[in-house]
């Protein structure tokens, strides 16, 4: 779940103290706690404007989701596709704080494919919503946290593409 977490299973599972490297790894996370609390403060107050211009890039993007007989047509399907784009925008948040994609793999890869596909949405368009997802986020913070945040949404978006 967290980087600190993760070296000490490993250690532990392998019947050893932390190796050097691993004890620079967790001070290096810990060190960067201050950042990681200020980007994810940025992405959960922000919330609401985030998800908005996700949802503003994609259907300039892709029209027909929103048309008649599109996966975002009508105000129900609608308000489930920005329920996801939230729901995706707090498991980055989630790995933000934890310096860590396990839960965004095992929360949100895991079965979005068989999800989705059930659903008749196709997965190039939740690829695409999580790139605009990542645009609206990126532009909130600075070039020094986006460095710290675009992992995380890379990770989604190359898991997605995997699912595709």
């Amino acid at each position: 779940m967290s980087v600190v977490r993760d070296l000490i299973l490993q250690a532990d599972d392998e019947l050893r103290y932390p190796s050097g490297g691993e004890l620079r790894s967790m001070v290096d996370f810990l060190s960067g706690g201050s950042a990681r609390l200020k980007v994810a403060r940025i992405l959960s107050e922000n919330e609401q404007k985030i998800v908005a211009e996700a949802a503003k890039q994609l259907f300039s993007l892709k029209p027909e989701y929103v048309a008649t007989g599109g996966n975002a047509y009508g105000q129900k399907q609608r308000a489930q596709c920005l329920r996801d784009f939230s729901w995706y925008l707090r498991l980055v948040t989630y790995g933000v704080l934890a310096g860590s994609t396990s839960f965004i793999e095992n929360t949100g890869l895991v079965g979005a494919r068989e999800m989705y596909n059930s659903l008749g949405v196709p997965m190039q368009g939740m690829v695409e919503a999580m790139r605009c997802l990542k645009t609206a986020s990126i532009a909130l913070v600075s070039s020094n946290d986006s460095i710290l945040l675009e992992p995380y949404f890379d990770y989604l978006v190359q898991g997605m593409q995997t699912s595709a």
